[in-house]
């Protein structure tokens, strides 16, 4: 049977979006044994935490996706896909792994009642007209030389982790599947959306069609966290959570950061669009449209972050 929908409501919506580095660590080639064992940490933490909330995870796909390009521009016998269609195969291809890693979690736990989770293709609107689809900044695939980069066909930007190839990211406008991702947690379930920022479309009359975009995935999950009435919103990185002037001698990490701040720092440049910035966007907005609680914490403490021990805290001007 699954869990009783009245005793589910008392619980906060907790949603955790992962970062790439869930699945593949600094210096990995990516390969499925490594993302699964990767995924263990975040894993086990949140079936933990799953006794206390209810739980939707989202994650970026900016690795996968980009290497899903690059295997079909080295095939050139089966036909190319568009980019929508390669969003949509790593959503079931990670869902697959989070679904998978989860449940062995759960058995560690040795927990008498059976957990449910469940993974769900994630369409989100986008305008049609947004400027993004003229000026593409969205990092995926693997990190090159600078070298390498000047003689790709295709454009790049200079990123933490060296030069990645960029395409176009417009906003999220509306999460298509949110009263059944809604509908799913109050009924028990651990629900997998929005993966890879989910499947870009637009409206056209009543219907909906692919464009050729990734959506950044915080900015999905800020969307969703509004739409479905999240209270808490984590967001898992590789590092301990935002700091100011990142890489440089004076760098320090910060325990709070009012809105006002943020968006100040968002201003002048001090958390780069590659980065931290989408991920601090991400929080205050969140925040400005009723949301709780938004943290920003590493991989490693999800459930340090959740009970208010570690990690950056964005908080609302009083």
């Amino acid at each position: 049977m699954i869990s009783d929908p009245n005793r589910n409501e008392k619980k906060e919506i907790l949603l955790v979006a992962l970062g790439g580095n869930a699945l593949i660590r600094k210096g990995q080639t990516g390969a499925i044994e490594e993302q699964l064992t990767n995924l263990s940490l975040p894993m086990s933490q949140i079936a933990r935490l799953s006794g206390d909330y209810r739980i939707i995870i989202t994650h970026g796909n900016g690795p996968q996706v980009g290497n899903l390009m690059l295997q079909q521009e080295c095939c050139e016998v089966a036909p190319r896909l568009p980019l929508e269609i390669l969003v949509a195969q790593t959503q079931g291809q990670i869902g697959y792994m989070i679904e998978s890693t989860l449940d062995n979690e759960f058995m560690k736990l040795r927990l008498d009642a059976k957990q449910y989770f469940v993974t769900l293709l994630s369409y989100v609107v986008v305008d049609e007209n947004d400027p993004a689809f003229h000026n593409p900044s969205k990092p995926i695939g693997p990190a090159f030389a600078e070298e390498t980069a000047a003689n790709l066909p295709y454009p790049t930007v200079k990123t933490p982790k060296g030069y990645r190839r960029v395409v176009a990211s417009p906003r999220p406008v509306t999460i298509v599947e949110k009263r059944e991702i809604r509908k799913l947690i109050d009924l028990g379930f651990i629900v997998i959306a929005c993966g890879g920022g989910g499947i870009p479309v637009v409206r056209e009359r009543r219907t909906f069609h692919g464009v050729d975009a990734v959506i950044d995935k915080d900015l999905a999950s800020a969307k969703l966290a509004e739409e479905v009435g999240v209270d808490i919103f984590l967001i898992a990185t590789d590092v301990e959570g935002v700091a100011v002037s990142f890489g440089r001698p004076e760098q320090k990490f910060l325990r709070t950061l009012s809105t006002s701040k943020a968006a100040r720092y968002l201003e002048d440049g001090e958390f780069p669009p590659g980065s931290m910035g989408p991920k601090v966007e991400a929080a205050v907005q969140f925040l400005q449209r009723g949301g709780k609680r938004a943290i920003i914490s590493s991989i490693e403490d999800i459930e340090k972050a959740v009970a208010g021990r570690v990690g950056t805290e964005i908080v609302k001007d009083s």
